[in-house]
C-alpha cells in the first residue's frame, strides 16, 4: 500500500446506512458528523490527506477515530468516558439545598439564584440545579394568584354580575366600562431597527416621554364591541361625561353597567346623576375582584397588540393608533367572550334608580 494511504475499512450495508444518516441528520452533533464522514471517505479509498483536507480534523484525529471504529465499531465514535467519579452528595445535602432554596436571602434580593445556593452550600452548581429540579423548585419564578375579598357580599355580588353575563334580563344591554389609565407615549431616542430574517426588530433601551392618556372603554358584553374615549386624566367628571356619554348612545334601552370600586365610580356627583336615571343600573364588583369585569380582558388584548412595544412621536399620536385599533377590533374581531361559570345563578340584582 502506498505511503500515507488509510488502511482499507470495508463497511458492512448496516453500519454504512446508520453513518450517512448521522451525516444527514440536522440533529447529529457536528463532532459526531465529522467522525462519520471520517469513516464513510476511509471506506470509499480516500487517503488520510485527502480525508483531512475534506473533513478538516488533524491527521492524528483522522488516525484516531479509523482506529476506534476499527476496535469498537459504531460505538467507538462516542467520547470515551471520561476519567474520575463525580461527587456524591447525599440526602442531607438535598434537604439543605431545598430548606435554603425557600428563604429569603439575607444579602437584600428577593430570591435564591442557583449561583449563590451553590456558593452558600459548597455544592456544585450543575448539582444545584438537578436538585432543584427533583423537588420542582423554581426560586426565580413567582406566580400571582387572586386573594380572598374582603366584600362581605362577595357572593352576592359575584352572583349578581355573572347572572348579568349568563342571563340578562330580557331586552337590556350589558355594560362593561373601566378605565386604562397612564398609557404612556414613549418615543424611541433613535429610530427603530425592522424586522429581518434572523432578526427582530430592535429599539433602543433609552427613550423620551411625550405625554399620557385615559382611556376609558365600555364592552358590550354580548356583542363584543367596544365604546372608547381618551382623556387627559380620570376623575369623576370625566367617567361622568362617558356615562351620559353611554346614556345617549342607547335611548329607550335599560342599560346595566358593571364597574369597579374606584373611587371615581362612587363619587357623589356620580350617584346624584345615576339616582335621576330610571333605566340605568351600576353594578359594582367586589372589593379586590375587579377580575369579574370583562373590560379587563379586552385591556389585556389591548395591551399585547398596540401599548407593548409602542412608539410614538406625540400624545396624539398614540391617541389616534388606539382609536384607530379600535374601530378595527369592531368591524373585524369583535365578538362575545365565553364565559363560564359553574356556580348557582342567582337573580339579577342592583340598585335600580
Amino acid at each position: 500500500m502506498a505511503r500515507g494511504r488509510a488502511p482499507e475499512i470495508r463497511l458492512e450495508p448496516g453500519d454504512r446506512a446508520e453513518l450517512e444518516r448521522v451525516v444527514a441528520a440536522h440533529s447529529s452533533e457536528r463532532r459526531l458528523v465529522e467522525r462519520a464522514r471520517v469513516i464513510l471517505l476511509s471506506d470509499d479509498g480516500w487517503t488520510v490527506p485527502q480525508i483531512v483536507a475534506r473533513v478538516g480534523l488533524s491527521q492524528k484525529g483522522v488516525s484516531k477515530w479509523r482506529g476506534r471504529f476499527a476496535e469498537l465499531g459504531m460505538g467507538g465514535l462516542r467520547d470515551a468516558p471520561r476519567s474520575g467519579k463525580p461527587k456524591v452528595y447525599d440526602a442531607s445535602a438535598r434537604i439543605a439545598v431545598t430548606a435554603l432554596a425557600c428563604t429569603k436571602p439575607d444579602d437584600g434580593s428577593n430570591a435564591w439564584s442557583t449561583r449563590k445556593l451553590a456558593a452558600k452550600t459548597g455544592i456544585s452548581k450543575s448539582h444545584v440545579q438537578r436538585l432543584l429540579a427533583a423537588d420542582l423548585l423554581k426560586p426565580h419564578k413567582a406566580e400571582q394568584w387572586c386573594g380572598k375579598s374582603p366584600d362581605p357580599e362577595f357572593e352576592a355580588k359575584k352572583a349578581n354580575i355573572i347572572g348579568l353575563y349568563l342571563d340578562p334580563p330580557e331586552g337590556a344591554l350589558v355594560l362593561s366600562v373601566d378605565e386604562k389609565s397612564q398609557i404612556q407615549a414613549l418615543d424611541r431616542t433613535q429610530p427603530e431597527l425592522p424586522m429581518r430574517p434572523g432578526s427582530p426588530r430592535r429599539q433602543t433601551a433609552t427613550y423620551k416621554r411625550n405625554g399620557t392618556t385615559c382611556l376609558q372603554a365600555a364592552l358590550a358584553v354580548h356583542d363584543g364591541t367596544i365604546d372608547a374615549r381618551c382623556v387627559d386624566s380620570n376623575n369623576h367628571e370625566t367617567f361622568l361625561a362617558f356615562l351620559k356619554h353611554l346614556y345617549r348612545k342607547y335611548p329607550h334601552v335599560e342599560l346595566h353597567v358593571i364597574v369597579d370600586n374606584l373611587a371615581v365610580h362612587k363619587h357623589a356627583e356620580v350617584k346624584k346623576w345615576v339616582a335621576s336615571r330610571k333605566r340605568l343600573t351600576l353594578h359594582f364588583t367586589p372589593t379586590y375582584s375587579s377580575w369579574l369585569n370583562q373590560i379587563e380582558i379586552w385591556f389585556n388584548i389591548l395591551t399585547h397588540d398596540v401599548v407593548k412595544g409602542g412608539i410614538w412621536q406625540s400624545k396624539q399620536q398614540l391617541i389616534d393608533q388606539i382609536m384607530t385599533y379600535i374601530h378595527s377590533y369592531n368591524s373585524d374581531r369583535a365578538k362575545p367572550f365565553t364565559w363560564t361559570y359553574t356556580g348557582d345563578k342567582e337573580p339579577t340584582s342592583g340598585t335600580r334608580h
